[in-house]
């Protein structure tokens, strides 16, 4: 009962920050990042001496659980948007340079700076050096007034990369253990069967894609390789796809209880005490900053290739912070890699930092007025 009360008033203690943010003017997810990453730390550390530490909070049967459906519920809202996809030309060209780049970058600083770790982890740090958070990006293109041609445009670059991320993980991961990649495919074959149904129902499919992407992350198979797979095939036989939660109640929950819960789940697991010393000094400015300068390289080479031109125009390095963001994309992906223990806490924290930093990087420059960490009044609110 004791672990129970501590976790209702931890959840507690998001909301009220994150109800204090919106009147700030700050959308949700930096006000919980902002919690997890510089709040958390000092909070554990006062209340560990009273008997609550990580291991205690961690430990309840019921977690993880809820934690998986969770995980689910925010990985399938963004893999529903990922695989939404009509490719338009520009996007591509800002795309690869914009993942291609920051993605070498991170295995050189894999090989060279960092302690040897297994390939599958080289492999997920350049990913996470070449991620960029679709939703946060929405918010910000939105509330400046882009014109709905350029927010598609830099949209559909986002989504190119996040697929390209999705998609080189699940395939590095299942290459050492096929059997990872060979159940969740069977099981991406269901549309194959829903077509031959009368009925062709949106929210069926929603619903057979969310039990089974749990069903995947239970069992520890490819999870990410499902849901891609499922999703392309039901886009290919034109099938429709509603998640069976109203989108209402489904934004409350990732707001007030999935997203709080995630970001808890994954930073309990990092011992404060140690964390600091996981990496000397330079190593941990490299984890926080050649992310950032990478991105922002990439970003920059690919709006000029899709501009036709090398030099920069008006708003180009606005759009290359806005296209820095992570949010909740890379909370995601590190909460994955830390569950599979293919990354370590100490790495899992200054990734997270790493993301918080770059997620507020545009407000700070001063690349956007202050009205863009307005609420969202959109499906992308939570993100």
């Amino acid at each position: 009962m004791t672990i129970a009360l501590a976790w209702l008033a931890l959840l507690a203690l998001f909301a009220l920050v994150t109800w204090l943010g919106k009147r700030l003017r700050l959308i949700p997810i930096v006000s919980q990042l902002l919690l997890a990453t510089l709040g958390l730390p000092l909070l554990m550390l006062w209340t560990t001496p009273l008997g609550l530490g990580a291991r205690e909070l961690l430990a309840p049967v019921w977690l993880e659980p809820l934690y998986g459906v969770a995980f689910c519920l925010l990985l399938g809202h963004i893999l529903s948007d990922v695989v939404d996809l009509q490719l338009e030309p520009g996007s591509l060209q800002i795309a690869l340079p914009s993942f291609f780049i920051p993605f070498f970058c991170g295995l050189a600083c894999a090989f060279w700076l960092l302690p040897a770790q297994s390939g599958l982890a080289d492999i997920a740090l350049g990913l996470l050096f070449a991620l960029t958070a679709i939703p946060v990006l929405f918010l910000y293109l939105q509330h400046l007034g882009y014109p709905a041609a350029k927010i598609r445009q830099l949209l559909q670059a986002a989504i190119i990369m996040d697929v390209l991320c999705w998609l080189i993980f699940g395939l590095a991961q299942g290459s050492s253990n096929p059997t990872t990649l060979l159940w969740p495919l069977l099981a991406a074959g269901l549309p194959l069967l829903l077509k031959l149904l009368p009925l062709r129902s949106a929210r069926l499919n929603g619903s057979c894609f969310l039990i089974l992407l749990l069903v995947m992350q239970q069992l520890q198979l490819n999870a990410l390789v499902f849901g891609i797979a499922y999703l392309l095939l039901l886009t290919a036989l034109r099938l429709p796809l509603r998640l069976p939660l109203p989108a209402g109640l489904l934004r409350w929950l990732q707001t007030w209880l999935a997203v709080p819960l995630i970001l808890a789940f994954g930073l309990l697991q990092i011992d404060w005490h140690d964390a600091w010393l996981g990496y000397s000094a330079w190593q941990f400015a490299a984890l926080l900053l050649l992310p950032i300068i990478s991105k922002l390289v990439g970003n920059w080479l690919g709006l000029s290739w899709a501009a036709g031109q090398r030099h920069a125009y008006a708003g180009q390095w606005r759009e290359s912070l806005l296209l820095n963001t992570r949010g909740l994309t890379e909370i995601i992906f590190l909460n994955l890699l830390l569950q599979q223990q293919i990354i370590s806490p100490a790495l899992y924290f200054a990734l997270m930092l790493m993301g918080l930093i770059s997620t507020l990087l545009p407000a700070l420059a001063g690349a956007y007025p202050n009205a863009v960490m307005h609420e969202a009044r959109s499906r992308y609110e939570v993100s």
